[in-house]
């Protein structure tokens, strides 16, 4: 198992562990919580964990702002190879676009975040646009089984010296377990300004829909 190095580092080996839950309160609201933890290695060697929970406003057009808050642990090295815990309060707000090209589900997210680090204190206002497909890959009568996932994220920092933050590019699959659960197993390579950093993915997902116990 891969330990990371601390300059240009290249992270061959990485864990990320999602749980994410999600319920639809009414035709106009929606809300969702999820936790996620990622390690170094397969899962002792800690590297984040956050949670995170965001509401959202569902318009007719597929148009949904929301705003939210999440607090993380980071877990870096340094360049002695040491550890060092920061602690980050993270407000954000965003504007998520949903369509569908032919059987093709795409998502479009514009999200802004203000970034309160402590060890050292520090605040970065960063940028993301998020482009996501989702594609059906098999169904059993007529209900969507297994399907494929495609991921595209780019992260800007305003003001600072380096601009770029990173790139990530997620592939992978999901299995619909019920009517109300998945689980979505992946590939993450993810490019910063001075490393690289690979991650294996397993998330979970849960899905309720409370709308209809309103009407």
């Amino acid at each position: 198992m891969f330990t990371s190095s601390a300059f240009s580092q290249t992270d061959n080996l990485n864990s990320w562990y999602q749980y994410t839950v999600s319920a639809k309160l009414n035709e106009k609201w929606s809300a969702t919580a999820l936790s996620q933890y990622r390690s170094y290695d397969v899962v002792k060697d800690g590297r984040l964990f956050l949670v995170s929970g965001y509401l959202e406003r569902n318009f007719k057009n597929g148009i949904s702002p929301a705003a939210g808050y999440m607090f993380l642990i980071l877990e870096p090295y340094t360049d002695v190879m040491e550890k060092k815990i920061r602690y980050e309060n993270r407000p954000y707000q965003q504007l998520t676009i949903r369509n569908k090209m032919g059987n093709v589900s795409v998502m479009h997210r514009y999200r802004a975040e203000e970034r309160f680090l402590t060890n050292p204190d520090d605040f970065i206002l960063r940028l993301r646009y998020l482009i996501s497909l989702k594609f059906p890959l098999y169904k059993n009568d007529g209900t969507e089984v297994l399907y494929g996932i495609f991921k595209n994220e780019i992260r800007m920092n305003v003001v600072k010296d380096e601009q770029f933050d990173s790139n990530r590019i997620t592939a992978g699959l999901g299995i619909n377990l019920g009517k109300n659960s998945s689980l979505e197993l992946g590939f993450i390579n993810q490019v910063g300004a001075d490393d690289t950093a690979n991650y294996t993915v397993v998330s979970f997902k849960n899905n309720f829909d409370f709308s209809k116990n309103n009407d």
